[in-house]
């Protein structure tokens, strides 16, 4: 039961994003001419792991704007991303805090989306307990209003993409089946029922992490960057997010079982949950090298560590 050594991932160390300048001259127009006027300052983001261009631009005589593009040829899965958030964002109810899209553009080859600049920052890391309690807090209403998903908001259920990421453990579990493993017998068997145990009908963010969030400088807390929203069990992304405060020294397990999302769910779907995002994160780790996100493996070795010495302490596999 090995995920490859994590080191410790200096905190802000993420993807190598394109900056105002690199953009084509003819997508600079364009973006202005959209905007309303000519970008006058350039605030390029700092975090995530999406190697596509995304700023906070002014514009004309004091206009603000989020930004991100990303070329269709040359960066077919971010504009791809890109291309679902245009889509689902405008769909999401008045309940779930994200900023509004302004408007969308496709032009020669790039993916455009222009949001409400929000004023503020991700949370600090290692997560500040404040700061962490505050987004906690803030997924019980966005669950509410995504439990059950509106009609009109058309994403896959978990399992429909989640069942070639899940299964990682049964693998290694085959591979030693002359002398297997317990602990990896026994993550394989709980990997095995994630998907029924993470099964539902809210739509959930599906990839809720520190930089997804922003802490607005007037107390708002933020949720963004709904790529992959899909239905499932609402509690997922109390979990996700919980994963990185474990990771932090916080005790995920009290933090679940006080909050409203995550004190009636059974015990065995949440190892159940762990495992086949372990497994995920350590098979992610594994893969080459994302040119444009050079620390993302690294990032996801240290996720495959967080989940597996959670789940082993609830397991009762280390003291």
């Amino acid at each position: 039961m090995t995920a490859p050594a994590a080191p410790l991932v200096p905190h802000g160390a993420t993807a190598l994003r394109p900056e105002w300048p690199d953009l084509p001259d003819f997508l600079r127009t364009h973006i202005e001419e959209r905007l309303g006027g000519p970008v006058t300052a350039v605030a390029n983001q700092g975090s995530g792991f999406t190697p596509g261009f995304a700023s906070r631009l002014v514009y004309g005589k004091g206009g603000t704007a989020f930004v991100k593009a990303a070329s269709s040829e040359d960066s077919p899965v971010i504009a791809d991303c890109y291309q679902a958030e245009a889509r689902i964002v405008p769909r999401l109810p008045d309940g779930v805090p994200t900023p509004r899209v302004r408007w969308t553009s496709e032009h020669e080859g790039w993916v455009v989306l222009c949001f409400d600049d929000v004023p503020g920052q991700p949370p600090a890391r290692p997560w500040d307990a404040t700061e962490l309690a505050r987004v906690i807090t803030a997924l019980t209403p966005m669950a509410e209003a995504l439990t059950p998903g509106p009609p009109d908001l058309v994403v896959p259920a978990l399992g429909d993409w989640l069942a070639d990421d899940f299964g990682y453990w049964r693998q290694v579990a085959s591979a030693g089946a002359d002398a297997p493993d317990p602990q990896v017998a026994e993550l394989a068997t709980l990997e095995d029922q994630a998907l029924d145990a993470l099964a539902g009908d809210s739509v959930v963010h599906c990839d809720l992490r520190d930089d997804n969030v922003i802490m607005g400088d007037d107390g708002q807390v933020w949720i963004c960057d709904w790529n992959w929203p899909s239905r499932g069990a609402p509690w997922l992304d109390l979990l996700s997010l919980l994963i990185s405060a474990r990771g932090d020294g916080y005790d995920g397990d009290a933090l679940f079982a006080a909050h409203p999302l995550g004190a009636d769910v059974d015990p065995e779907a949440v190892d159940a949950a762990l495992a086949g995002l372990s497994g995920y994160f350590t098979r992610s780790s594994l893969e080459p090298a994302v040119p444009g996100s050079p620390h993302l493996r690294t990032h996801q070795a240290w996720y495959a560590q967080a989940c597996l010495s959670w789940i082993a302490v609830r397991r009762g596999w280390v003291g």
